[in-house]
C-alpha cells in the first residue's frame, strides 16, 4: 500500500492486489459545512449520476452499461463518496466517467430527484423498524445535522431549491478536502498518469477542519410511537459514545461484539432470545461519525414483553459494567471481530472504500493494521472501563408499539 499525491495535491492511496480481475476506485468529498436544510447533500449525491456538462443521464448510464462499469455515489454524515468497479482493461474509461460525474454534474434534474427521494423515504418509513430508527437518530442528535433523518428530510425537501444545491456543490468542489483510493491489479505509473489526467481540474480544498459541531445530549429522552397495526414492538435505547479517534475505540468494538454484535453467541441473543424467548431480533450497535458516535441496544418483541425486555436490557448492561468478562469470552470476541473484519475487506471495492475512509478521517491508510493489533491487546479491564464510562445517562429510549402497550 502506498500514498502518493496528484499534481493538484489530492492524496491517493494505492493498494496493489495482483491477479485480481477488477479494479476499484473511490473518490471522497469531505463534508465540513453543515447543510441548512435536511436532504441537501443527499440530493447532491443522487444527482451526480443524473447528467453532466457533456453527458446526459441516459448517456452516462449507457456508457457504464456498455463497459460493465459499476459506478454510484452515496452520502454519509461526513462525506460523499463515489465508488466504481471495472475490469482492469477498462480503468481509463472508468476514471473518465467517474471524474465527469464528480466534477461536472449539472444538478438539473433536482425536481425529479426530489420526487423520487420523497417516494423512497415514504415507502421506507412504512416499516415499523425504520420508523423507530428514524425517531432514535432524530432524538439522540436533536437539532444537529446528524439528526437529519428521513422524516426531517420530508419536512425540508420541498423548500430546497436549485440555487442552494448549486452553491453547496460549488463549495464541495472548491473547498472540501478530497481523497482518492484505488485497489486492484494496476501499474503505479500508469494509474498515476490517468488520475492526474482525469482529475486535474479537481481542487483539494484547504477547509479540512469541519464546521460541524459536536452534538450534545443533555437529558434522558423517552419517545413513544403509537402504531396500532404493529405486530411487534420496536425498542431502541442508546447513548453518545466517543468516535473512532478515541483510544477506547478498540475496546468499544469488543464491547459491542460481546454484548450484541456477534450473532448467536452474543449476550443479548443468549439471554433475551434463547433463555427468555423475548426476541424476534436482538442486537447492539456502534456507529461512529466525525464528531460523535452512538451505541445502542435493539429488540423486536411481542408488545406484551416491552417492560420485561427493558428490565433485561438493564440487567445485561449492569452486568457488563460491573462483572468482568472472562478470558475465554474476551478471546472469543476478538476472534469473532477480527474474522468479520477480514471478511468485510475481501474485495477490492471493500478495501478501496476502507482505506479511503481512513485517509478521509486523517487516520492514515494503514489504520486497519494498527487497529487489529490494538484489538488483540485489549484487556478485560478496558472492556469494563469502556462500559462503565459510556453506558450511563443521559440516554434515548424509543418504543414503538400499539398504543395500549405504551402505558409504561
Amino acid at each position: 500500500m502506498k500514498k502518493i499525491y496528484l499534481s493538484n495535491n489530492i492524496p491517493v492511496i494505492l493498494k496493489e492486489n495482483k491477479e485480481t480481475p477488477r479494479t476499484a476506485v473511490c473518490f471522497y468529498y469531505k463534508i465540513t459545512k453543515p447543510e441548512e436544510k435536511a436532504g441537501e447533500y443527499s440530493l447532491i449525491s443522487r444527482l451526480l449520476s443524473q447528467g453532466t456538462k457533456t453527458r446526459s443521464a441516459e448517456e452516462l448510464a449507457q456508457e457504464l452499461d456498455e463497459n460493465a462499469i459499476e459506478c454510484f455515489s452515496e452520502m454519509k454524515q461526513d462525506y460523499i463518496r463515489i465508488k466504481a468497479l471495472c475490469l482492469n482493461e477498462d480503468v481509463e474509461k472508468c476514471l473518465d466517467l467517474m471524474a465527469d460525474m464528480a466534477l461536472n454534474s449539472t444538478l438539473e434534474d433536482i425536481e425529479k430527484e426530489k420526487i423520487k427521494l420523497k417516494g423512497e423515504i415514504q415507502a421506507e418509513l412504512d416499516s415499523p423498524r425504520a420508523k423507530a430508527v428514524d425517531a432514535y437518530y432524530r432524538n439522540i442528535y436533536q437539532g444537529h445535522v446528524y439528526g437529519n433523518t428521513f422524516s426531517k428530510i420530508l419536512e425540508d425537501i420541498d423548500s430546497i431549491g436549485f440555487e442552494e444545491i448549486k452553491s453547496l456543490y460549488g463549495c464541495l468542489l472548491d473547498d472540501s478536502a478530497k481523497v482518492i483510493s484505488v485497489a486492484g491489479d494496476f501499474e503505479e505509473e500508469k494509474i498515476t498518469e490517468l488520475l492526474n489526467r482525469y482529475f486535474k481540474e479537481a481542487k483539494n480544498g484547504q477547509e479540512k477542519e469541519s464546521q460541524i459541531t459536536v452534538p450534545v445530549l443533555s437529558e434522558n429522552k423517552f419517545v413513544k410511537l403509537a402504531k396500532d397495526d404493529a405486530s411487534q414492538a420496536q425498542i431502541l435505547m442508546g447513548w453518545h459514545f466517543p468516535p473512532i479517534f478515541s483510544e477506547d475505540y478498540p475496546a468499544i468494538l469488543l464491547l459491542n461484539t460481546i454484548l450484541g454484535a456477534s450473532g448467536l453467541s452474543s449476550r443479548l441473543f443468549v439471554e433475551l432470545r434463547d433463555k427468555k424467548g423475548l426476541a424476534y431480533v436482538v442486537r447492539s450497535g456502534y456507529e461512529t461519525f466525525e464528531k460523535s458516535a452512538n451505541f445502542s441496544v435493539y429488540i423486536a418483541t411481542e408488545p406484551k414483553n416491552i417492560r420485561t425486555s427493558l428490565e433485561m436490557f438493564n440487567v445485561e448492561l449492569e452486568k457488563i459494567k460491573n462483572i468482568p468478562v472472562s478470558e475465554q469470552e474476551l478471546e472469543n470476541a476478538k476472534k469473532n471481530l477480527l474474522g468479520k473484519r477480514e471478511f468485510i475487506l475481501e474485495t477490492n471495492l471493500q478495501q478501496a472504500s476502507q482505506i479511503g475512509f481512513y485517509e478521509d478521517k486523517g487516520l492514515g491508510c494503514d489504520f486497519e493494521e494498527k487497529l487489529v493489533e490494538k484489538i488483540k491487546n485489549v484487556s478485560i479491564k478496558e472492556i469494563q472501563k469502556a462500559a462503565d464510562n459510556y453506558i450511563k445517562d443521559p440516554h434515548v429510549l424509543v418504543v414503538l408499539a400499539p398504543s395500549k402497550y405504551l402505558e409504561i
